[in-house]
């Protein structure tokens, strides 16, 4: 294995994520041109343009369905109706609901559209009614009806003084109602199928509409007649008619007539003139991609279902049948920018670029997607006819190869100024699907694929392939093997070009030599694995294969005598993806159980987990400069990770030292006794018994209680709030409890309840203060009566040590105990008060050493109180005794002074009580019987 100092990698954290956005339904864009609104099941998802994320998400509490939506023209309110016949208002920003109600129809909502003054709001629904409403004063204003079946189109007539509302549903009129009296004035009778979308002049005068009979038809709305049908042939989903003082004679608009530009089934745009109803403009296709045939039109992936027009940026956005949505800069209808709202499952990922800036995915369709990391834009590639199943790399980064169910395998290159993508080659030999595919490592000189033919194929990559300007070259196998009896599942290249690994359904790995000419020669076989292979994967450093399989486990063998060097277990179902990282120290593996586990080779251990995805993760790969690792999943959704293992290593280094300097500065302020400063340092630290200190050094300062209440009402709210928190901390501790009521005691009595209870968490903060504060007192409240006992005890011990001249009516003197000298001491032991211990104590007694009576031993916090009580009664009844014998000149034995202190200790903890003190025998003269 490899022996490196490397830092062993420990943690991966989430550094992008592309997901699904958009699955149909409507798409709008707001006014500013910075955001699109997609709908995705109950959800609607707000991307940001500029960087291609979803950077906002309201969705229904009921889980419901949007049917649609709607973005006022300020682009402040979004209302959204679902299938539970509600209607939500939303602050978008904020994803907060300020209004619901009930939107009347009968069935749900099937359109909507607000008015230019973002007051009135249309809904039309699949009860053949349109209402209206006013968002501001919160009613329904109008209630139209008239039409047939769905209205699947409403519209306001862009100047709002006309008050008219456009609309159109299953009988492919128009109608136009006037506000005013709330009738339809008009139908505007042209199509023959259903009425896609309106678009207005800008004096409002003029009217073009599309549908799905394959016509545009120009409307003179003052007459309220058809100016001219124009056929476009191709069911239109969208028409925009352009600015005619703009420039667009890169489009074919040379004169100054009426243009509009359609989209729909044949999913190119395409420029017409009103005037003349004739095509000016057709959008090119990419060289890979053929013409559908009229037949094939309405089931075409990429047949057009949206076009809008953004003025101020003076582009186009078009949504597409396969939910994507691409941005068109005008005049010249390049792509600018293009997002993809659902990916299906992903079947492969790698990273690929300069500096890995983007990855290009495999999906459950015919296409290939490059992503852009920083933006998430992508460009998709055509090239194969059927479902791309896998892809793989070449070192420089810009050139890589894909194979396809197709039976082809397709090499392409990135330039690497512009970042787009071209096909320079492609290939077509195997008799079936082509599953696995690997590409050389040294240099860019062929490739190796696996196919389910069972048989593997060697390509050589022609010299001018990356040249620019060439046309597709076209690849013949060099070398080809029957290498398995079932499926091949993977292929890999070694470092050096010289060996390939494949790895089968069959349940075994194969290592071959690459140095033959024509051939491949066999070297090995690796057998081990109880269920077929889906990866193999060459170690950088050192002489081992690893490989993956359907029986959960990942095997490293040796390339040397094909013995199984170490076996990892963990994956609760197949693993399909293995790849080394840190220098072939550690292992990453990915399965279909979602998880994509972290190795260290040397241990055998497993020593990270991601949850990275809800299904299968067919897609894994590192970069090459082994920071980040990118995933893509069954559950459409594409991953990349950062390696954070330095990170965090550095971020804790600064935190420790960080700490180290503030605990410093925090120490010369309490020196220098600057108590606000050093408060409010101890605070931004976040320990709560660092605060303790100083709370401590001003409270045992002259004028403590002063100096803590001023500190503390001149810290900020928000250091307040984390006092609050930290007091319920100390009060949990009867050592700390009097500093934590004296905060308490501040803050109480100068904040008034109202702005307490505005602190975040005060309630339960203050909650939890009550128990703990409960005890202390009791406790507080045991020790006042055990004192009382003991001043009781000392008085009477006053009289008995009294000479004959003092009567024994003489009062008693109740003035309080001097505090220069203590009285007693509570016992270091706690009190036991087991009948061993009292055994014990016996046996000493009787060995016959001599003890002290007068010895006591020093105090300890946090002895219980009852136990204390105990003990002070004790000491109490010894010194009265010994007062007593003093007094008679009379010495008592070790033994006599245990049993006396044995009674003492087994009396009930009620004695020590101001009700139990009458049962206290008290006498002057000593109870116990001397020695003669």
């Amino acid at each position: 294995m490899a022996n490196t100092n490397l830092q062993f990698k420990t943690n991966y954290a989430v550094f992008s994520k592309i997901e699904p956005f958009y699955k149909g339904g409507k798409v709008q864009i707001s006014k500013d041109e910075k955001y699109i609104f997609c709908t995705c099941g109950s959800r609607v998802n707000v991307l940001e343009i500029s960087t291609g994320k979803i950077v906002h998400c309201v969705e229904h509490d009921d889980q419901e369905d949007i049917t649609s939506f709607a973005l006022s023209c300020d682009d402040e309110l979004l209302v959204t109706a679902s299938r539970a016949l509600l209607l939500k208002q939303w602050d978008w920003r904020q994803a907060n609901c300020t209004r619901s109600w009930r939107a009347i129809h009968t069935v749900p909502v099937a359109s909507m559209t607000f008015d230019s003054t973002s007051t009135l709001l249309a809904t039309g629904g699949c009860d053949g009614t349109i209402k209206l409403w006013d968002v501001m004063k919160q009613y329904c204003t109008h209630n139209l009806k008239g039409s047939s079946g769905v209205v699947h189109l409403v519209q306001f007539h862009p100047d709002i003084n006309r008050l008219q509302l456009f609309s159109s549903s299953l009988d492919c009129g128009i109608r136009l109602w006037d506000l005013r009296s709330s009738q339809c004035v008009c139908v505007l009778q042209s199509h023959y199928s259903a009425v896609t979308s309106l678009s207005f002049s800008c004096d409002g005068g003029t009217m073009v509409s599309s549908g799905r009979d394959k016509i545009c038809t120009v409307w003179d709305l003052k007459t309220r007649q058809a100016k001219r049908t124009v056929p476009v042939y191709e069911a239109v989903e969208g028409v925009v008619l352009l600015p005619q003082d703009t420039d667009l004679s890169e489009i074919g608009v040379k004169k100054k007539n009426l243009h509009f530009i359609t989209a729909g089934s044949k999913g190119v745009l395409r420029v017409w003139d009103a005037s003349t109803a004739c095509c000016v403009y057709t959008q090119t296709l990419p060289s890979t991609l053929a013409s559908v045939p009229e037949d094939e039109e309405e089931d075409n992936p990429r047949s057009l279902t949206y076009l809008f027009h953004l003025p101020a940026s003076s582009r186009l956005a078009t949504v597409t049948a396969e939910h994507n949505i691409v941005l068109y800069q005008l005049p010249s209808l390049s792509t600018q920018q293009q997002f993809v709202g659902y990916n299906d499952e992903v079947l492969d990922v790698k990273f690929l670029g300069k500096g890995d800036s983007h990855i290009i995915v495999a999906t459950n369709s015919c296409q290939l997607k490059v992503f852009e990391l920083l933006t998430n834009s992508c460009q998709i590639l055509y090239g194969h006819t059927d479902t791309v199943l896998t892809l793989d790399v070449f070192k420089n980064g810009s050139l890589f190869a894909s194979c396809a169910k197709d039976r082809s395998v397709c090499v392409w290159q990135m330039d690497s100024d512009s970042g787009r993508v071209r096909l320079v080659a492609q290939g077509s030999s195997h008799t079936n699907a082509v599953g696995s595919i690997s590409c050389s490592r040294m240099k860019a000189s062929f490739v190796v694929t696996g196919s389910q033919d069972c048989t593997v194929k060697v390509w050589d990559l022609p010299a001018e392939l990356t040249a620019t300007g060439v046309e597709i070259q076209q690849l013949t196998p060099r070398a080809t093997e029957k290498a398995h009896d079932k499926d091949v599942n993977s292929v890999a290249i070694s470092p050096n070009d010289k060996l390939l690994a494949s790895g089968s359904q069959d349940r075994t790995a194969k290592l071959w030599s690459l140095t033959g000419e024509g051939t491949l020669g066999l070297l090995g076989v690796f057998r081990g694995h109880r269920r077929g292979i889906w990866a193999v994967c060459f170690s950088p450093v050192d002489q081992v294969l690893a490989t993956s399989s359907a029986d959960g486990t990942t095997k490293l063998w040796s390339l040397q005598d094909f013995s199984c060097l170490k076996t990892f277990e963990g994956h609760d179902a197949s693993v399909l993806k293995v790849i080394f990282v840190s220098r072939g120290t550690q292992l990453l593996t990915s399965g279909s159980d979602g998880l994509v586990k972290l190795w260290t080779i040397k241990t055998n251990e497993c020593v990270k987990t991601l949850d990275a995805h809800q299904d299968k993760v067919w897609g894994l790969h590192g970069s090459r400069r082994d920071d980040k690792v990118v995933t893509g999943s069954a559950d459409s959704n594409i991953t990349v990770w950062l390696d954070v293992t330095e990170v965090e290593l550095a971020e804790e280094q600064a935190k420790q030292e960080d700490q180290i300097l503030k605990q410093q500065e925090l120490s010369n302020l309490l020196h220098e006794k600057k108590y606000l400063k050093a408060l409010g340092l101890a605070i931004s630290l976040d320990q709560p018994y660092t605060v303790l200190t100083v709370i401590k050094a001003i409270r045992q300062g002259e004028n403590g209680h002063e100096l803590l209440e001023k500190t503390v009402l001149k810290l900020r709210v928000d250091q307040k709030e984390s006092l609050l928190r930290f007091c319920v901390v100390w009060n949990t501790n009867a050592r700390n409890c009097q500093d934590s009521q004296a905060v308490l005691k501040v803050l109480l009595t100068h904040l008034p309840p109202e702005e307490l209870l505005q602190y975040q968490g005060a309630r339960t903060h203050l909650e939890a203060l009550i128990p703990y504060t409960e005890r202390h007192m009791q406790r507080i409240g045991h020790l006042l009566q055990a004192s009382m006992f003991l001043n009781y005890m000392w008085q009477k011990m006053r009289v008995a040590g009294a000479t004959s001249s003092v009567g024994q009516d003489e009062d008693m003197d109740t003035a309080p105990l001097a505090r220069t000298q203590p009285l007693f001491f509570f016992d270091k032991e706690k009190e036991k008060g087991s009948g061993d211990e009292r055994r014990d104590r016996d046996s000493d007694s009787d060995s016959g050493q001599d003890e002290d009576p007068n010895c006591l031993v020093e105090d300890e916090e946090g002895v219980d109180e009852v136990s204390a009580a105990k003990k002070a009664s004790a000491n109490a009844r010894r010194m009265e005794i010994g007062a007593g014998t003093k007094t008679n000149g009379n010495h008592h034995s070790e033994c006599e002074e245990s049993s006396e202190e044995e009674e003492l200790e087994e009396n009930d903890e009620e004695k020590v009580t101001g009700q139990g003190l009458k049962n206290v025998p008290v006498s002057s003269t000593p109870q116990c019987q001397t020695l003669s």
